[in-house]
């Protein structure tokens, strides 16, 4: 990315941004108190959605819907149609968004031609879309036991069905951050927006059929960095890419890779976890392309990873596959329930710039840098990118402004310019001092698994 480039980014926001993420922030605050009893603010919050969508198909059903929770009518259809025109608000800041970066880097994107999707007739997400409704209902603040009693039901229901499995898991989640917050009203601040997050995609995903379409494909993948992400119970790697396949131009892909974990098991440690992939690990590590052969590939551009189906290429340097094939990489096209700021996640290459109080600066522009997001798996640190020549990383929407989160960098150390890559210890810790702590810690994962094979013995 050049000066030029970043200054056209970031040079003011698509208008009416501030606006629509008002519209937002002001339902998601309504529902921390719910809709059993429509207030002053709740009815300005509704009806300010309602008028954000009016010019759309959801205008009279949206209106209908606010006037309905006006008077105390409250239901799971009324509730999904609240919950879609907050996801059409979010989607027209997204497009807005990804308009912008893509005409500043002169990027090409891929358009989204696939069939919407038809609802779901599975008898299990009755109880999924009811549970969402008592808890529109009852407010974040009016959670209470017998309401998270319900949620086990209906995500045992959920479980049941491998089609469900993804509005499942989601369910799962948000039904254990809010016991683990609980009592919710005692809380000094409510994550608002999170949780109207995972609130409106579960109940937009319990009306979606669960089937998901896609092409084989083969030819070379070009690794451009992986982006770790990691909380107590679970860890999951997406790996960005580039993949070149015979008589097609070349495309940017993910692939996703993960695993359940306990919170005792961090750092270095977590890609043991992840071993059945050895393959994508390998090339983490060694900075090797892969070839792929009859590898799933969904609209969205997500490889469905299957390791058997890969194997190990050429070295390449993911900084030069960044200065040849990112430009021209064709973009994946974005679902339409991904339409979200959050989701924004586009990966760049930056140099030429200097990096001063958490800020990478280029000529005279300043993007934010997220270090605190740094995963504690790999040598990249935020020292090695302070003092870096150049970056690779993925451009994000957050907080209403733009940010870089680093993947890669290059750095001069004792005058040799080196690669420090946040896969690379991917196969193992290559820093000896790194290895020999975890070595004096002992194996957690091989002590964890031989206690759990004991009590599956008796």
């Amino acid at each position: 990315m050049l000066g030029v480039q970043l200054a056209a980014l970031l040079d003011g926001a698509p208008e009416g941004i501030t606006e629509a993420q008002q519209v937002v922030a002001d339902f998601d605050d309504a529902l921390v108190d719910g809709f059993a009893r429509v207030g002053e603010q709740q009815s300005a919050a509704l009806h300010a959605l309602a008028a954000a969508v009016a010019g759309s198909p959801l205008g009279a059903p949206v209106a209908a819907a606010v006037a309905d929770l006006g008077t105390g009518v409250v239901g799971c259809e009324r509730l999904t149609t609240l919950a879609a025109a907050r996801a059409a608000v979010n989607g027209a800041v997204h497009d807005a968004l990804l308009d912008r970066l893509d005409t500043a880097l002169g990027r090409t994107r891929a358009g989204w031609e696939r069939p919407d999707e038809g609802p779901a007739e599975l008898a299990a997400v009755d109880g999924c879309r009811a549970w969402l409704a008592e808890v529109a209902i009852a407010g974040w603040c009016g959670v209470d036991d017998d309401l998270m009693a319900s949620a086990d039901r209906a995500v045992e229901a959920l479980l049941a069905v491998p089609a469900l499995r993804r509005p499942a898991v989601l369910l799962d989640g948000l039904a254990a951050e809010l016991r683990a917050c609980e009592p919710i009203v005692a809380l000094p601040r409510v994550p608002a927006r999170r949780w109207a997050d995972l609130w409106s995609r579960a109940l937009l995903l319990s009306w979606r059929s669960a089937e998901f379409e896609a092409e084989p494909v083969s030819g070379r993948l070009l690794i451009l960095g992986a982006d770790v992400h990691e909380h107590g119970t679970a860890v999951q790697v997406q790996v960005y890419a580039v993949l070149e396949s015979a008589g097609a131009a070349p495309r940017r892909v993910r692939a996703s890779i993960g695993a359940a974990k306990v919170d005792t098991i961090v750092g270095p440690a977590v890609w043991q976890l992840l071993s059945g992939h050895p393959h994508l690990l390998a090339a983490l590590a060694e900075h090797r392309a892969l070839d792929i052969t009859d590898m799933p590939l969904t609209a969205g551009g997500d490889l469905w990873w299957h390791d058997d189906r890969a194997s190990a290429g050429a070295p390449a340097d993911p900084f030069a596959t960044a200065a040849v094939q990112l430009a021209q990489a064709v973009a994946p096209a974005v679902p339409p329930l991904d339409r979200d700021p959050v989701h924004i996640a586009e990966p760049v290459f930056l140099e030429g710039y200097r990096v001063t109080d958490g800020f990478l600066r280029l000529d005279d522009r300043s993007l934010r840098l997220e270090l605190d997001r740094l995963p504690a798996s790999g040598p990249l640190t935020p020292a090695a990118v302070s003092t870096s020549a150049a970056c690779l990383g993925l451009l994000r929407w957050d907080a209403g402004e733009w940010s870089l989160r680093p993947l890669a960098v290059r750095r001069k150390l004792k005058g040799d310019l080196v690669t420090i890559h946040g896969g690379d210890w991917a196969m193992g810790p290559t820093d000896p001092k790194v290895a020999k702590a975890q070595a004096k810690s002992g194996d957690s994962i091989t002590v964890l698994r031989e206690r759990a094979g004991r009590l599956l013995r008796k």
